[in-house]
């Protein structure tokens, strides 16, 4: 079977004519892992979307303190057995402060989840206009946006968070200052890729013609950089959300972060290594929801760069093809 008409039959091939969001479906869908994570992904946002339903379901809200289900003679241990699990508090309350758990896990899918995805739009945003500045300028503008950039990513990014998030005024919530002061500390990274990929397309025939044609630069830019510059950042965006969501439950684990009584998992872990031998689901459900979605989102990106990549795309459809050449060969000697 030649390696053409393997292309046209297997999954993930590219069809002729086909618009780019279309074979770019076409090619993700071709992966059994990555639309798993996909399928999770989906299911963890929306359960951070329906967080409110949820909690009325059960009757408990994330933030309420209910001193009456804490024994305060022995240090603040939850009452009832588990930690305090009840029909009324499905997976217990926290120790201290008696604050429902359920309620807790559910709304820290949102604010985890949230923080991640604002910090990683402001990342791509300060990143691709950066690189593109700096691309497009004159010399002494690349080169000082270049050293810039250099110094951001030669910083040590959590040093940098714990910094700012101490001496930052709280005016803004807590949740949005994070978001903030994470995609400020990491865009250099994106920023070198995108003044790498705006130096090359901008030596392209379409973008000189466009520039004879009497365009200036912001127009040649919106119109000719940008639509080429969508794959990298794409592809490494995809693969930071699972970082910032590292990275938030870092800061929050450490008490810089997100604060009580906003829930969030990094800081439900801050309580849980001194109660976790009384309730292993202090310690096991936030672990838990951290390392599914981490790995989620980290399968997915991965599945989204093969995608939109067309080398690893073909290295994808001729895997696939061998795959079914091989399953022919034993139905025809079956």
């Amino acid at each position: 079977m030649s390696e053409a008409l393997v292309a046209t039959e297997v999954p993930g091939a590219s069809v002729p004519g086909a618009s780019v969001a279309r074979q770019f479906w076409r090619r993700l869908r071709a992966q059994r892992a990555a639309m798993v994570a996909a399928a999770v992904v989906a299911l963890l946002v929306l359960v951070a979307l329906a967080a409110p339903l949820l909690t009325a379901i059960e009757g408990q809200d994330p933030t309420t303190y209910h001193p009456s289900l804490i024994d305060s003679a022995r240090g603040g241990v939850p009452l009832g057995p588990f930690g305090g699990v009840s029909g009324d508090h499905w997976l217990g309350v926290e120790p201290q402060t008696g604050r429902d758990l359920f309620a807790r896990l559910v709304y820290g899918a949102r604010v985890s989840l949230g923080v991640a995805l604002a910090a990683t739009v402001v990342q791509v945003l300060l990143g691709v206009v950066v690189g593109v500045a700096a691309a497009l300028g004159n010399r002494w503008v690349d080169q000082l946006l270049s050293r810039v950039t250099d110094i951001i990513v030669a910083m040590p990014l959590m040093i940098m968070a714990l910094a700012l998030l101490a001496v930052v005024p709280g005016s803004f919530p807590r949740p949005v200052l994070v978001a903030l002061i994470i995609g400020f500390v990491a865009w250099g990274t994106i920023g070198k890729i995108a003044r790498a990929q705006t130096l090359t397309l901008k030596e392209l025939d379409y973008v000189a013609a466009a520039r004879l044609s009497g365009w200036g630069t912001l127009r040649i830019a919106r119109r000719e950089l940008l639509p080429g510059l969508a794959a990298p950042v794409i592809t490494y965006a995809a693969l930071m959300v699972p970082a910032n969501i590292g990275i938030e439950a870092s800061l929050s684990f450490l008490g810089v972060g997100v604060r009580p009584p906003t829930p969030s998992w990094g800081q439900m872990l801050t309580s849980a290594d001194v109660w976790y031998q009384a309730a292993p689901q202090y310690l096991l459900l936030p672990t838990a929801a951290l390392f599914v979605t981490v790995l989620a989102l980290t399968v997915l990106g991965d599945g989204v760069r093969t995608a939109l990549d067309p080398r690893a795309a073909s290295r994808l459809r001729v895997g696939a093809g061998r795959r079914q050449e091989s399953k022919a060969v034993k139905e025809g000697t079956a």
